[in-house]
């Protein structure tokens, strides 16, 4: 799915005016008249970022970005906001919030701030698609193979991990060529970097 930002906001003047910026700075975007439009919308396979009002009638923006959570949507989230409304999106920000802009601002600064979101949203996405190519290849890997692969992380030489698991040493040298080969890597130190990405799977 194409990456897009979703203007979210009751005003269709204001719905209008940031679509028209959006789109004359070459940066696709859709709008919603309603977070419940939106939520009918949208699912994990989004790509992009959502402007979001704050104050809405009906579910608030603080609501949707709390329903969007839920739904394990992680498109970041920039809180277009009034004064008042600063606190709030202070402590959306500190709930995983990309950013918030307050009213009135500038049409620079919120391209600005648009264009950052999709980037962020770019690069994890790269980094998600690179983590599920290490999970299959890793699933593709033997019980022994992977007795064989947490030695060589461990920094073991082929003659203690042959000790260790009671096979030739030559023995390890093939497991050793058909892991390297199987994880697409040429040595230990880049294996051990490709396999980093999955115990920061979650983080971030």
């Amino acid at each position: 799915m194409s990456p897009e930002t979703h203007i979210v906001d009751d005003d269709p003047a204001v719905r209008d005016a940031l679509h028209w910026l959006l789109q004359s700075r070459g940066v696709p975007s859709r709008i919603w008249a309603s977070p419940q439009e939106f939520l009918d919308f949208v699912d994990r396979d989004l790509r992009g970022c959502v402007l979001l009002d704050v104050r809405m009638p009906g579910i608030s923006g603080i609501e949707l970005f709390d329903h969007l959570r839920t739904r394990h949507c992680r498109l970041p989230v920039i809180f277009l906001t009034g004064h008042g409304d600063v606190p709030m999106a202070v402590d959306a920000i500190k709930n995983g919030a990309f950013d918030f802009l307050e009213k009135p601002y500038s049409d620079n600064a919120l391209v600005d701030k648009v264009l950052l979101a999709m980037a962020t949203d770019a690069e994890l996405c790269t980094r998600e698609d690179s983590i599920g190519v290490v999970e299959v290849n890793l699933a593709q890997l033997t019980a022994r193979e992977h007795e064989v692969m947490q030695r060589i992380l461990a920094g073991k030489l082929n003659k203690v991990i042959a000790d260790e698991l009671g096979i030739a040493m030559r023995t390890v040298e093939v497991h050793r060529s058909r892991i390297f080969e199987k994880m697409n890597v040429r040595s230990a130190v880049e294996l051990s970097q490709l396999l980093s990405m999955l115990s920061g799977k979650f983080e971030g």
